[in-house]
């Protein structure tokens, strides 16, 4: 029988069960459920015509693309060095270990608006490194090279955060078996160990796809906010907004929102997957 058994005659019913999932849905109404729905209901209000109409403009269409690229390339960028990183400190102990990881978390704790703005000092016109590009055409800041570069900064420690503890706790059993048997560093690494972290791969590909897409305060500080150039999904939603053209600026919100949903189900669904 299921540990959710029905009550028993003459069994206490709990009181707390019903009171505990009561409490965390009104608490998620006006935090996260109504603001969500707004978005939906406010943007369908006119006809789901006019809202494809401004879903399809070329400036919207542009700035999703824009996204997707982007934060495909920070995603991959970002997962290959999480596995090395998680990989290397999982299996070598050095000094330094502990200021180096508090290093790679730094940037989940820094302001993203500072973030953009340290970019722009190593990278910009008169930046420590950007003075080296002055004399050549090629320029970083306000370009898509920019924005992949906020977004690798941004979403730097998030695969390796999932990756790091999966490796941690992984038996080592398999890959002793794997080194008595001849097979090299390498092949213990790609036949054992990339299918036992295949979930944390996944899952932390997709964190960081999600918060990239979403990026904000650091794009807006490096990318100059130029429309079909080099705006992004919710920098556009920014500029609508400011416009007036809060319809416009609703459309590309929705279609966020609904990626954002897409992919925490997919995480969810994965994990209880990799679980049975």
């Amino acid at each position: 029988m299921s540990q959710k058994a029905r009550i028993l005659p003459g069994q206490r019913i709990d009181l707390a069960r019903p009171v505990g999932i009561g409490f965390i849905v009104v608490a998620m109404m006006p935090l996260v459920i109504l603001p969500l729905a707004s978005i939906f209901i406010y943007g369908f209000a006119k006809g789901p015509v006019h809202f494809w109409q401004a879903l399809v403009a070329p400036a919207a269409i542009f700035s999703l693309k824009l996204s997707l690229i982007t934060s495909t390339v920070a995603t991959v960028c970002n997962v290959l060095f999480g596995l090395i990183a998680a990989y290397v400190m999982a299996k070598y102990n050095f000094k330094g270990e502990s200021a180096l990881t508090i290093i790679i978390s730094l940037p989940t704790a820094i302001p993203t608006a500072v973030a953009g703005f340290a970019l722009l000092l190593l990278w910009g016109r008169s930046g420590l490194l950007g003075q080296l590009l002055e004399k050549t055409d090629y320029q970083i800041m306000f370009t898509t090279s920019a924005i992949i570069l906020a977004n690798i900064f941004v979403t730097f420690p998030l695969a390796f955060g999932v990756i790091k503890p999966a490796l941690d706790n992984l038996e080592t059993s398999f890959e002793d078996a794997a080194e008595t048997m001849g097979a090299s560093r390498w092949q213990t690494f790609r036949f054992v160990l990339l299918p036992s972290l295949r979930g944390a791969i996944i899952t932390g590909a997709l964190l960081t796809f999600a918060r990239s897409i979403g990026e904000f305060g650091s794009t807006i500080m490096v990318s100059g906010n130029l429309a079909l150039k080099t705006q992004t999904a919710p920098l556009y939603i920014f500029a609508k907004f400011n416009e007036g053209d809060v319809e416009g600026a609703n459309a590309i919100a929705a279609v966020l929102a609904l990626i954002s949903f897409a992919i925490f189900s997919l995480i969810l669904f994965t994990r209880k997957r990799l679980e049975k």
